[in-house]
C-alpha cells in the first residue's frame, strides 16, 4: 500500500467530524522509528542504562528487589502474563520482524481457494462479531481503512533502519477489538505486579487476534494479524466505535474507561462499519485533570487539546498535525525505566476506571456523560470529587486476598 497524500480522504471527511478529529494541512504520517520504546533502541537521547534494564527486567535479568510490589514474585508474575505474546513477538525477529509490535504478525493458515458467502456487509459484520467475541474479545467494532494512520515505515529490528511498511494490495476494513484489563491488577498500579495486567491482555490479544484472523482467511478472504505494529490503532477504534480519546493518552470506553487494550485485523472482507458516536467521556475529561495532576513526571497536559505544544514541543515521539491532548513521552518513558516496569498511573485513577458493576457506579456514568444534561455532569464532578483521591491497592494486600 502507498500513500497517495497526507489529507483526509474525501469519503472519511464526515466520519473524521463525527469523531472529532482535527486534522492540519501539514499532517504527515508518523514513522515507527520515532515510537518511544523503539528510540530507546538507537536514539542515545532515549537509550540509557536505565532503559537497557528496564527490557532486561522482563528476563529477570535486572529485576530488583525492593519493596511491595516490586519482589521476585511480582516481577515473575508479569513476566508470565506476557509468556504467549513474546513467543509470538520473538519467533521472526531473526530476520528483522517483531511480530505484533514493528511488524504485523505472519498467518499461519493460507487464504483458502473459495470465498464463503456470509451474506450482506451487516451479515458479515454480525458473524465476524460474533467469532471475534467467542475467541474473547470484550469489544469489537469495525471501520475502513485510512491510510492516514498507518506507520511512514517500522524498523528493522536487526539493524533498527526504516524498511517499508506494506500490506497486502485491496485490503479495505479494519476490525477493531478491545481486550479488557483486571480491575484488581490496575488498582495496584504502580508495581511490577500491575504489569500482569498488561501482559495478559497482550498474550490474551496476540491469540484472540490469530484466531480470528485464520477464520477469515479459512474463509477465502486476506486477512492481515496486527497488535502495536502497521497502523495508530487509537484512530481506528474510535472509528469503530469503541471509544473516544482522553487526556491520559488512552481510548475512554463506556464499558472500561481506559483499562483496555486493542488489536486489529486488515482485511478485504465487505463489511457494514461502525461509525464513531458522541459518548460523553471526552467532554467530560475537558474539565478533569485527574491524570495529569497523578502523574509523577508532569508528562500529561492540564489544558485544552493542541498540536502538541504544551507538554510535548519538540518531541519525534508526538504525532503531529492532529489536535489532541499529547503527552511528553520521553518524561513518561524515564519513569517506567527508573521503576523498571510501567506506571499506568494516569489509568488507575481516571474516574471511568470503573467496574460498573453497582446501580451507583452505573448512575455515575450516565451523570458523567451527559446522559442527564449539564446538571448532570456537574453532580457527576462534585460526586467524585466527594469521593476523593483515588488510594491505590497495595500490591500485598492483591496477593493476600486471592486476586
Amino acid at each position: 500500500m502507498s500513500w497517495p497524500a497526507n489529507r483526509t480522504p474525501p469519503h472519511l471527511v464526515e466520519s473524521d467530524r463525527a469523531a472529532g478529529f482535527e486534522v492540519a494541512e501539514d499532517f504527515e504520517r508518523f514513522s515507527q522509528m520515532n515510537d518511544i520504546f523503539t528510540r530507546a533502541f538507537w536514539d542515545d537521547q532515549v537509550r540509557s542504562k536505565d532503559s537497557d534494564a528496564f527490557f532486561a527486567s522482563y528476563r529477570m535479568e535486572a529485576a530488583p528487589r525492593r519493596g511491595d510490589g516490586f519482589t521476585q514474585a511480582d516481577f515473575a508474575l508479569r513476566n508470565a502474563a506476557w509468556l504467549i505474546s513474546d513467543m509470538i513477538s520473538e519467533r521472526n525477529a531473526g530476520e528483522g520482524e517483531r511480530e505484533g509490535f514493528q511488524s504485523p504478525i505472519r498467518a499461519s493458515v493460507p487464504v483458502a481457494d473459495t470465498q464463503a458467502d456470509l451474506g450482506t456487509p451487516e451479515e458479515a459484520a454480525a458473524n465476524i462479531k460474533q467469532v471475534a467475541k467467542l475467541f474473547g474479545a470484550d469489544l469489537v467494532g469495525i471501520t475502513e481503512i485510512d491510510l492516514r494512520w498507518h506507520y511512514a515505515d517500522r524498523p528493522d529490528v536487526r539493524t533498527m533502519e526504516p524498511v517499508p511498511n506494506d500490506l497486502p494490495p485491496g485490503l479495505t476494513h479494519v476490525i477493531v477489538m478491545g481486550h479488557a484489563m483486571d480491575f484488581g491488577l490496575v488498582e495496584t498500579y504502580p508495581s511490577a505486579l500491575a504489569g500482569a495486567a498488561t501482559g495478559r491482555e497482550y498474550s490474551h490479544e496476540a491469540a484472540i487476534v490469530m484466531q480470528v484472523t485464520a477464520y477469515l482467511r479459512n474463509l477465502g478472504y486476506e486477512a492481515v494479524a496486527s497488535m502495536n505494529d502497521t497502523a495508530l490503532v487509537i484512530p481506528y477504534a474510535i472509528k469503530a466505535g469503541l471509544g473516544e480519546y482522553g487526556r491520559n493518552q488512552m481510548v475512554l470506553t463506556p464499558e472500561y474507561g481506559p483499562r483496555v487494550r486493542f488489536s486489529k485485523i486488515f482485511t478485504n472482507l465487505e463489511l457494514a462499519v461502525d461509525g464513531p458516536k458522541p459518548l460523553g467521556l471526552a467532554a467530560y475529561c475537558e474539565g478533569c485533570t485527574a491524570c495529569a495532576a497523578a502523574c509523577p513526571v508532569k508528562a500529561l497536559p492540564s489544558g485544552a487539546p493542541d498540536f502538541g505544544e504544551e507538554v510535548a514541543a519538540g518531541s519525534p515521539s508526538t504525532l503531529r498535525g492532529v489536535r489532541k491532548w499529547s503527552s511528553n513521552a520521553e518524561a513518561c518513558f524515564g519513569y517506567w525505566t527508573k521503576i523498571k516496569t510501567d506506571c499506568a498511573i494516569c489509568m488507575r485513577v481516571c474516574p471511568f476506571n470503573r467496574e460498573f458493576s453497582t446501580w451507583a457506579e452505573r448512575l455515575w456514568r450516565w451523570l458523567a456523560t451527559g446522559q442527564a444534561g449539564a446538571w448532570g455532569v456537574r453532580l457527576a464532578r462534585a460526586w467524585e470529587a466527594r469521593r476523593g483521591k483515588r488510594v491505590r491497592l497495595k500490591p500485598a494486600e492483591w496477593w493476600q486476598r486471592g486476586g
